[in-house]
C-alpha cells in the first residue's frame, strides 16, 4: 500500500464546509483508489490569542481530529500572523514536526502530498528532510502568480520548488510559469482537475430557469468575490446587455463595492449575490445560465470554467493560465479582454447564437476524476520508489 500524507492548509472544515472543494474532492478520490492509505493534514493558522478574537473563534473550536466523509483528518493549529505572511511556512513547519512525529507512530507514510505552494510547499520540504520521504507539490494559481513574485514569499516557493521531489500543475502554461521562475521543468507534470459529470450535466435550460425563478438571459459568475476575478467587469458589461440578469456565486472583500456599482449603473435589479453555495447548487446555476462569465486577472485552471462547460455552458473569461487549453474552440465560449465592452460584445454574441450544449460539454471530456486519481496515484508511486 501507498501510504500518502497529504498536506493542505486549502480544505473544508465545519465552518468553512465550501473551502478548497477541489482540495477535497482530488483527496476523495485517492483515498478510494485500492492502493492507497491515506490520511490528511489540513493546519488551522491562528494569530496570537486567536481563540479570543471574534473572527477566528470558531476555527480555534474545531477539533485537532476527526473524521470528515471517511477521510481520517487532523487539524493542528499554527501560528499565523496577518500581514507578516512570509513567516507563515516557517511556523507552519515547526508546529507540525511534533504531530507529525506522533503521527508516524501508527501510520508511516511514504510520501508528503503538499496541495497549495504557499504555505504548504516550503513547509512539506522541511518535514519531508526530517522525515526521509519524498514530498509533492501542487501550484493553483494564486500560489505562483501571487506568492511566488510576493517580496516576502516569492524565493521561498522557488526555493520549495527547487527542492520538491516532484511537483504538479493544473495546467500547461501553469508549468510555464513555474520554469520562467526557475523552477525545474523535468520534476514538474500536467494534472488537470477532475469533474464530476453527475452533478455537472446538461439539463434542460428552460426549465432549469424556471426552476431558479429566472426569466431571460442569464449569466452566471462563480469565484471568489475579489478583484482579481474581475467580476466588476461584468456588472460593468450589464448596461449593453438589457434584460440579462447576473448571479454572482461567492462571497469576499469585493461584495459590498460590486453592490454599490451596479447600484450607481442602474442595473442592481438585475444583480443577484447567493454568497457561497454548495456544487450542487451551483451546478444547477450553471445549467441554467446562457453564459459564465469571470474576466480573471490570473489563474492557473479555473474549476469553474469545466464545471460551466460540463453543464453545456460556454465559457467568456481572459486569456491567463490554462483559459487556451479549454476555450480552444466556438463551443467553448470566448476569450477577451478585461474590458466592459469586449465582454458584452463575446455575451451578446453567445446569447445571439449560443452553441449547441453538448458540443460545449463536449469540449471538457478528457476531464475526470478517475483520471485525476490515476495521474495522482502514478505521480506520488514513482516519488516513492525513485527513492528506494
Amino acid at each position: 500500500m501507498l501510504r500518502v500524507l497529504t498536506l493542505s492548509t486549502l480544505f473544508p472544515d465545519a465552518t468553512r464546509p465550501t473551502f478548497g472543494p477541489f482540495v477535497e474532492r482530488q483527496t476523495l478520490g485517492l483515498a478510494a483508489h485500492p492502493d492507497v492509505e491515506l490520511q490528511v493534514v489540513a493546519p488551522i493558522g491562528l494569530p496570537p490569542l486567536g481563540r479570543l478574537h471574534p473572527r477566528y473563534r470558531a476555527l480555534a473550536g474545531l477539533p485537532q481530529t476527526e473524521t470528515w466523509k471517511g477521510l481520517s483528518v487532523h487539524r493542528p493549529r499554527f501560528t499565523h500572523l496577518p500581514g507578516l505572511g512570509g513567516r507563515d511556512a516557517k511556523a507552519l513547519a515547526s508546529a507540525l514536526r511534533r504531530p507529525l512525529t506522533d503521527l508516524r507512530t501508527t501510520f508511516p507514510f511514504d510520501v508528503i502530498d503538499a496541495q497549495f505552494f504557499w504555505p504548504d510547499g516550503p513547509a512539506a520540504v522541511a518535514l519531508g528532510k526530517e522525515f526521509g520521504v519524498p514530498l509533492s507539490i501542487k501550484a493553483r494559481g494564486a500560489d505562483i502568480h501571487h506568492w511566488g513574485s510576493n517580496p516576502a514569499t516569492g524565493a521561498q516557493v522557488i526555493a520549495a520548488g527547487q527542492a520538491a521531489d516532484g511537483m504538479l500543475a493544473v495546467s500547461a502554461a501553469m508549468k510555464a510559469d513555474m520554469v520562467a521562475l526557475g523552477m525545474p521543468g523535468d520534476s514538474i507534470a500536467v494534472h488537470y482537475t477532475g469533474i464530476d459529470k453527475t452533478v455537472f450535466d446538461v439539463r434542460d435550460r428552460a426549465a432549469a430557469k424556471a426552476a431558479l425563478g429566472v426569466a431571460g438571459p442569464l449569466i452566471v459568475s462563480v469565484g471568489a468575490l475579489i478583484a482579481r476575478k474581475g467580476q466588476g467587469f461584468v456588472i460593468d458589461a450589464l448596461p449593453a446587455l438589457p434584460g440579462a440578469t447576473l448571479v454572482l456565486i461567492g462571497k469576499g472583500e469585493d461584495e459590498a463595492a460590486l453592490g454599490a456599482k451596479a447600484i450607481a449603473l442602474g442595473v442592481a435589479d438585475r444583480v443577484r449575490f447567493t454568497g457561497a453555495l454548495p456544487q450542487a447548487v451551483i451546478a444547477d446555476w450553471l445549467a441554467a445560465a446562457d453564459v459564465m462569465a469571470l474576466p480573471s486577472a490570473s489563474e492557473g485552471l479555473a474549476n469553474a470554467w469545466v464545471e460551466a462547460l460540463a453543464s453545456g455552458t460556454p465559457v467568456v473569461t481572459c486569456d491567463v493560465g490554462g483559459a487556451r487549453e479549454l476555450i480552444d474552440r466556438p463551443e467553448a465560449g470566448r476569450l477577451v479582454a478585461r474590458d466592459a465592452a469586449q465582454i458584452a460584445a463575446a455575451v451578446e454574441e453567445l446569447l445571439a447564437n449560443p452553441p449547441e450544449r453538448a458540443a460545449a460539454a463536449a469540449t471538457v471530456d478528457r476531464f475526470s476524476w478517475e483520471a485525476n486519481t490515476a495521474a495522482l496515484y502514478a505521480h506520488l508511486r514513482s516519488l516513492v520508489e525513485r527513492r528506494s
